[in-house]
């Protein structure tokens, strides 16, 4: 358990649910630039969910993520006392920008498919990394797992779609 004052924990708990939330923004930033134009004239499969359905989600799996990381700091002690998990899980939120530039930046399904295959197998080790220090912590990183899975369908939908 983090052995710091409430307010260095608060703090902490602030900035650690903010950077997800600033690589959320920078990935919509990078959607934005397409969704109306080259993403609105794709083959989409039929569960394909509306577009207003991704903003909403992906804002509270950040706020999830954030949350997580916070209780892992606390029950290890530190970002340094644990930092296999947070190496894992700073991959995984560069991983996840990543595929917001290839997919929607770059306009590139394949490539940005190639990442979410490896952006899923980061996320499940941050998820065992997380779950061996709280398991609140690895629980709120399954439905992250759950709709990177759902996003792989779909990119991978788009691909063979349009490919």
């Amino acid at each position: 358990m983090q052995k710091s004052g409430p307010l260095i924990s608060v703090l902490m708990l602030l900035v650690l649910i903010a950077l997800p939330q600033l690589v959320g923004y920078a990935g919509a930033s990078l959607t934005f630039t397409s969704v109306g134009t080259w993403y609105a004239g794709l083959e989409k499969p039929a569960l394909n969910p509306p577009n207003w359905t991704f903003g909403v989600v992906w804002t509270a799996l950040y706020l999830m993520m954030g949350f997580a990381s916070w209780l892992v700091w606390r029950a290890a002690g530190g970002l340094a006392k644990a930092p296999l998990a947070f190496l894992a899980y700073f991959t995984q939120l560069a991983l996840n920008l990543a595929w917001s530039f290839l997919f929607f930046g770059r306009q590139t399904p394949l490539p940005a498919l190639i990442d979410l295959g490896a952006l899923l197998l980061v996320i499940i080790l941050t998820t065992v990394l997380f779950w061996r220090k709280s398991k609140l912590a690895g629980a709120l990183f399954v439905p992250y797992i759950l709709w990177v899975g759902f996003a792989g369908y779909l990119n991978a939908a788009i691909v063979a779609l349009n490919g």
